[in-house]
């Protein structure tokens, strides 16, 4: 017998079962834990999703180019995640920050505060857990009248004078639509002809602060909706959508584009009306395809944000995460059909890990009235900006949004 195992097999068993013990409580401990892990419900209901197919290639239309690094960076520090804009006949242009604060640009850049959206707090803009409190505006319209209105992710539709600051809440999150509170208001457009204020609901389960979670379950629970200020008659006129984010009339009012942000696509609701072109009162598709709406754009590039209108009658399309080609596929591509897999991860992975994954790329793309991609503008290093949420020319210049970045970038058109 080997030495070694006769002095083993000479040590009593009593002092070798101390060693079995902490080797099975390490074991029991493992065990334990991922018992309750499994056991630990996750905050999302997933359902599997499979996108039509692999991202386009950057070609054609799509070729990565550098024209978002030709511009500069404005109010680096002071504008923190200046989402939309709207600009009145006077060049001042307006914006909502992650802050919750309405701010005006005056043509020669200055700076001016309007009102703060929910409470003013030393503590907005530190934390998106102060969001609800201290508010979030996205998107921003002037109306026929000159009042600026809000849609604020937390707190509702509002009509703001931008002189005084005064605010007027046109419908409460809590109040919502058909017996559903809003959650997450987001995306707003007006009609010029009628004056009617469309707006977005991207989910009535997540709000804002939770916009990894939407964006990992991919529900169905977002809404396109009318306000009639008129009569102060809210319809819901599309549900069942993938996060509805942003939304842009045609300049002649015939048709409305949605952006399903989490699916990456774009809708089409071409709309007849016995009062206007886009009527939410009697409002129906054509041909027999009624009470339904049409996908323009499928497997995008990346996923959309707000769209506007351009000046020469495009649309432009800001792109808040491109989903590019590379040996692997896409992260939220890979998890999209395994629903098992992202409820796992939501529940061990805090959500501020998922940025590291993003890639830094600023990119918009342009479409014709049809939907088809014409041209594109990139920043493939992020030199001057990245995830962008809006893209509005005005005044000779192009103003880039984002949800969350310390400075607003500005592009000049002709680059």
């Amino acid at each position: 017998m080997p030495s070694d195992a006769l002095f083993i097999s000479r040590v009593p068993q009593y002092k070798r079962l101390p060693v079995m013990w902490r080797g099975r409580s390490v074991c029991v401990v493992i065990l334990a834990l991922a018992v309750g892990l499994y056991l630990l419900p996750s905050p999302i209901d997933p359902k599997p999703h499979v996108l039509p197919g692999p991202p386009p290639a950057l070609e054609g239309p799509l070729a990565a180019n550098t024209r978002l690094q030709k511009g500069h960076r404005l109010f680096e520090g002071k504008l923190h995640g200046p989402e939309s804009f709207d600009a009145d006949k006077e060049g001042n242009v307006y914006t909502g920050t992650v802050d919750g604060k309405l701010w005006r640009i005056g043509p020669d850049d200055s700076l001016t505060f309007i009102t703060q959206m929910g409470r003013d707090l030393p503590e907005c803009g530190s934390g998106t857990h102060f969001e609800p409190v201290c508010g979030r505006p996205h998107g921003v319209r002037l109306d026929r009248h000159g009042n600026l209105i809000v849609v604020d992710a937390y707190l509702g539709l509002y009509s703001v004078d931008p002189r005084s600051g005064r605010k007027m809440l046109l419908v409460a999150n809590s109040q919502g639509a058909d017996g559903v509170p809003f959650a997450f208001l987001n995306g707003l457009e007006i009609s010029s002809q009628t004056g009617i204020i469309y707006f977005t609901d991207s989910s009535s389960r997540w709000g804002r602060r939770h916009v990894k979670l939407e964006v990992m379950e991919l529900n169905r629970l977002g809404r396109l909706l009318s306000y009639e200020p008129e009569t102060g008659r809210v319809s819901v006129l599309l549900d069942s959508l993938y996060m509805a984010n942003g939304l842009a009339l045609d300049p002649n009012g015939r048709f409305l584009l949605v952006a399903e942000t989490s699916v990456a696509r774009i809708l089409n609701c071409r709309c007849v009306c016995a009062r206007a072109p886009l009527c939410p009162l009697r409002y129906w598709l054509r041909g027999p395809k009624t009470g339904m709406a049409e996908t323009v754009l499928d497997n995008m590039i990346g996923y959309p944000d707000n769209i506007r209108v351009s000046r020469r009658g495009t649309f432009l399309v800001g792109i808040t995460t491109p989903r590019l080609r590379s040996f692997l596929p896409p992260f939220l591509d890979a998890l999209a059909p395994y629903p098992a897999v992202k409820r796992f991860l939501a529940k061990v992975v805090p959500l501020s890990w998922y940025e590291v994954l993003l890639p830094r790329y600023a990119l918009v793309l342009e479409l014709d009235a049809d939907g088809r991609p014409v041209g594109s503008m990139h920043d493939p290093e992020g030199r001057l900006t990245w995830a962008i949420s809006d893209v509005f020319q005005h005044g000779g210049r192009t103003f880039l949004g984002n949800t969350n970045l310390p400075f607003l970038p500005v592009v000049t058109l002709d680059s």
